[in-house]
């Protein structure tokens, strides 16, 4: 009777207490956050992103997927990134394996001796004061979940591993768009010592030009001066040149996970363009950015601490149990020696030197900071894009404009090389005037070409793709 009255007592408090327990800890709810315009002023309602793409179909050069491919398997930073999804694992499996009892066995033999004087039998009684006992048990201890408490630490444990879990695909895709970047501006450095290059070759023909019409009398010994200051001035910019080159090899070879070493690839006037840059709505940002995705997680995770914090400040209920054999000869160990105990106890904080108070602040703080690094991330993510998108556009913008500035200087090299030979009207500070403006024309041409291919880079980055 005494037994079912305390299995029911028991029974009510955990039910009673499980009620209470709602009014405790709270239920996570997304922020409300403004999405809106911060695309800025890129309105569209057509939810078609190229985020969605997989990597393997947003790039058509098979050099540069062979890049990625590699540094995926490869790259040390994102090796890093899964050590540490397998520590939130740990962590994780740590928080849910409280929610249980412990459970421990124990045995021992233990030798004593007690001084007969302190026993205070009367003289004469024989006493055994050297005993030797032996003991076999189990051992359980188990706290029960009545506030929320292990339950808020487990949830908290479980966005942290899917917080390290969008960490790593933040550095896959950044480790994408690191490789596909650098890729692009190597092709541009080759295109850009091609140019100088070749200019390089032309400037030694000018100067041998110069020096046949000085003989004819047409110049004199300065143009021919220039035209050599002219021909070295390229030709010290190509050691420039191919130190950039050697440096962008060293970093994908660093970003692919292989020590320094050349790089196979193919040229700048074979990548083709992408046509469609459908960028989504701007909440979709939420579900697409992985670092987006990291903010949340983060703050869940500060939420639930700020519940488990606020349960410190209610009573814990502590059940333990154990029980085994016990008895002072090994060869009759099983025999009547059978011993068992359970209790319970509820311990209630009443004084503890403000540490309760302390902890929840500290909870309730970093929950607030966690929510404006949610916030944050949400607005870096959306001027990414404008950035990108922008990029894209004013690249676009000057690609005509260019060609026409290149194909007017390219006329102008030609008239003023001519109107040197055969006229007076000109001199040689025309014509090396209009080749250095086409060789900055021609380079800055290059320059166009990569930012645009680069923006579509970083805006498929920047809308979350990558990852899928």
């Amino acid at each position: 009777m005494k037994r079912t009255y305390l299995k029911y007592t028991f029974l009510t408090f955990a039910l009673l207490s499980t009620a209470l327990s709602c009014k405790i800890t709270k239920t996570y709810r997304q922020p409300d956050l403004n999405t809106t315009d911060l695309y800025r002023n890129q309105q569209t309602t057509d939810t078609t992103s190229i985020a969605a793409l997989p990597w393997e179909k947003m790039f058509a050069d098979t050099v540069l997927k062979s890049l990625i491919h590699e540094g995926l398997y490869n790259n040390l930073n994102l090796k890093i990134a899964v050590q540490k999804i397998y520590e939130a694992q740990a962590a994780l499996g740590q928080s849910k394996a409280a929610l249980l009892p412990s459970l421990s066995a124990n045995a021992n033999a233990t030798r004593s001796k007690q001084s007969a004087a302190s026993l205070n039998y009367p003289a004469g009684i024989a006493i055994n004061t050297l005993t030797t006992s032996y003991q076999l048990g189990l051992s359980s201890s188990w706290e029960a979940d009545i506030w929320g408490k292990l339950t808020s630490a487990k949830r908290a444990a479980f966005n942290t591993l899917l917080q390290t879990d969008a960490a790593k695909r933040a550095v896959q895709t950044q480790l994408i768009a690191d490789i596909a970047n650098n890729y692009y501006t190597l092709l541009a450095l080759d295109k850009q010592l091609e140019i100088t290059s070749l200019t390089l070759k032309n400037r030694i023909k000018d100067v041998e030009t110069m020096k046949s019409l000085k003989e004819g009398a047409v110049v004199n010994g300065a143009a021919v001066v220039q035209s050599e200051a002219n021909r070295y001035a390229a030709e010290v910019a190509i050691p420039d040149i191919k130190r950039s080159i050697r440096e962008t090899e060293n970093a994908i070879d660093i970003l692919v996970g292989r020590p320094p070493g050349p790089l196979n690839r193919l040229k700048l006037d074979a990548q083709k363009q992408t046509d469609s840059l459908q960028t989504g709505i701007p909440s979709q940002l939420l579900k697409n950015r992985p670092d987006v995705q990291q903010a949340e997680y983060a703050f869940r995770s500060a939420f639930e601490n700020t519940n488990a914090a606020h349960t410190y400040f209610y009573p814990s209920l502590t059940i333990t149990a154990s029980g085994g054999w016990s008895n002072l000869q090994l060869k009759d160990f099983f025999v009547g020696s059978i011993f068992y105990n359970l209790a319970a106890g509820l311990t209630q904080p009443i004084f503890n030197q403000g540490i309760n108070k302390a902890r929840l602040k500290t909870a309730q703080a970093q929950q607030m900071e966690a929510l404006y690094n949610f916030q944050q991330s949400l607005l870096v993510a959306g001027q990414e894009v404008s950035n990108a998108l922008y990029a894209y556009q004013t690249a676009a913008e000057k690609g005509d404009a260019r060609s026409k500035q290149i194909a007017a200087l390219t006329k102008a090299v030609d008239y003023t090389q001519e109107l040197l030979r055969y006229s007076s009207a000109t001199n040689y500070t025309d014509v090396l005037t209009s080749e250095q403006n086409l060789l900055s024309a021609q380079l800055d041409g290059v320059n166009d070409r990569l930012q645009q291919l680069q923006a579509v880079v970083n805006l498929y980055r920047a809308l979350g793709g990558g990852w899928k």
